[in-house]
């Protein structure tokens, strides 16, 4: 029977890992693709040269979690088939098109798992292009990957989670953090207190941060909202209103984000059905509690399911590989099935705490001026998304994309969407669900021009 099973995992983070693990124990030799040059994911990030840091000062207090998948990994190297700094641009015909370099080739599987992960959540705010701005993200890659800060005068900006962690990682590597700037108000963070009986660790963690920030001298000041970033050639100071008074704050580089979005395209190509996530404020892929999508052999885990963190990508890993075994007739343990599920379910429901603890900026979409750029790759202004509303009528994501080239640029929508979204909806008076989401189109993130369809079966 498993010499009949093909899987082919996207993503080598949390929940592609322990998915990988659990089709190897079984005898299943799955294909695995990632991006990265190593495996495990945005927050396991492996260094790209050895260095004298430990996974203590790499990871902190998850350093023991990194480290068990790190090894977990390299313990399965020999029992995959493993294709590190690749892309998976496009699925068709129950086979997968990757790029390595200059090289393509199409790889054919049986089974799909897409543990693809999440990226940040900009929205736009004058200056917000100016070199010297980061997403959170590219701050903590800088970081961990290459041991550099993004500036010597740091501010980070915006909210969510990641916003105290990538702060707290800078400060604890030696970094000069000036400012940590949360959209979200003091009051939303009582909303923890709630969260103390589901994920007391995870809350004291995060309280942990907040207060070791504080305590080397980092300002931490709630309720913000952002006014602009100043600089000509690049940063040299953020400025934000807070409680009607505005203030300035001198500084050389911005690290910003507002939570994460969910990396869907491949799920889209592969046809999986779409549903609208209140919590997440966003569409990401119809999925069961095993990872089982609308499509039959077709399986997500992780953050490209919806945000959950890295725990909940590990446990829906391992349910998604678990599933596939199930539906392939081959014997699961089914007590630890339900151990999965009953954790994941935790995890869930912990998750409105924290959306509640930080907040999604809704007015930011109705206070935004029409001259901030909205689309960075098609040099779309927010005024023109306005405009096509006012003068034609538009309601709908993918019609403004047509008219206006919103979401047509590198980036394929990647780093637009949400933005688009919110001022579209905003301008229409529409909620964010109602004027839709744009449809994946490959190549999902470019490759390279003399890439020749070799029509390679692996």
């Amino acid at each position: 029977m498993s010499d009949a099973i093909r899987p082919l995992i996207v993503g080598a983070g949390p929940a592609g890992i322990r998915a990988a693990q659990v089709l190897v124990n079984s005898g299943i030799r799955p294909v695995v693709i990632d991006e990265a040059p190593s495996g495990g994911g945005q927050i396991y990030r492996q260094r790209l040269v050895p260095d004298e840091r430990s996974a203590k000062d790499l990871y902190g207090s998850e350093a023991a979690k990194a480290t068990n998948l790190h090894e977990t990994f390299a313990g399965i190297r020999d029992r995959i088939d493993y294709l590190p700094e690749t892309l998976v641009w496009n699925l068709r015909d129950k086979a997968a098109d990757a790029v390595t370099g200059h090289r393509t080739r199409r790889i054919a599987f049986s089974h799909l798992i897409l543990a693809t992960g999440a990226t940040d959540r900009v929205l736009p705010f004058p200056g917000w292009t100016l070199p010297g701005v980061f997403t959170l993200g590219g701050s903590q890659v800088a970081l961990k990957s290459q041991g550099c800060a993004i500036g010597e005068e740091v501010v980070f900006l915006g909210s969510g989670p990641l916003l105290y962690l990538v702060a707290w990682q800078y400060v604890k590597a030696g970094a000069s953090v000036v400012a940590v700037l949360d959209t979200a108000p003091f009051s939303a963070k009582l909303q923890l207190i709630r969260g103390l009986f589901a994920q007391p660790s995870v809350v004291l963690r995060g309280f942990r941060y907040a207060a070791e920030l504080m305590a080397r001298g980092v300002a931490v000041r709630f309720g913000v909202q952002p006014l602009r970033i100043d600089g000509t050639a690049r940063v040299e100071g953020v400025v934000w209103r807070e409680r009607g008074k505005e203030h300035r704050l001198a500084c050389d580089a911005v690290g910003y984000g507002f939570s994460l979005r969910s990396e869907t395209q491949l799920a889209d190509l592969a046809g999986c059905r779409f549903i609208f996530d209140e919590r997440d404020r966003a569409w990401r892929p119809e999925r069961d509690g095993a990872g089982r999508t609308s499509m039959p052999g077709v399986y997500i885990a992780g953050d490209g399911a919806g945000i959950a963190g890295a725990d909940a990508a590990e446990l829906s890993g391992e349910r998604a590989g678990l599933a596939l075994l199930e539906d392939a007739g081959m014997s699961v343990y089914h007590a630890r099935i339900g151990v999965l599920e009953r954790k994941l379910a935790c995890i869930s429901k912990f998750r409105d705490v924290l959306e509640s603890a930080f907040p999604f900026p809704a007015v930011w979409a109705n206070g935004i001026a029409d001259d901030v750029t909205l689309c960075r790759c098609e040099e779309i202004a927010v005024g023109d998304v306005r405009a096509a509303v006012r003068d034609q009528g538009v309601f709908e994501l993918n019609r403004l994309k047509a008219l206006t080239r919103v979401g047509m640029g590198r980036c394929q929508g990647r780093m637009c969407e949400s933005a688009a979204v919110e001022v579209l909806a905003a301008a229409c008076d529409r909620s964010p669900d109602a004027v839709g989401r744009l449809r994946a189109q490959p190549p999902i993130k470019p490759i390279p021009l003399e890439v020749a369809a070799e029509g390679e079966a692996a």
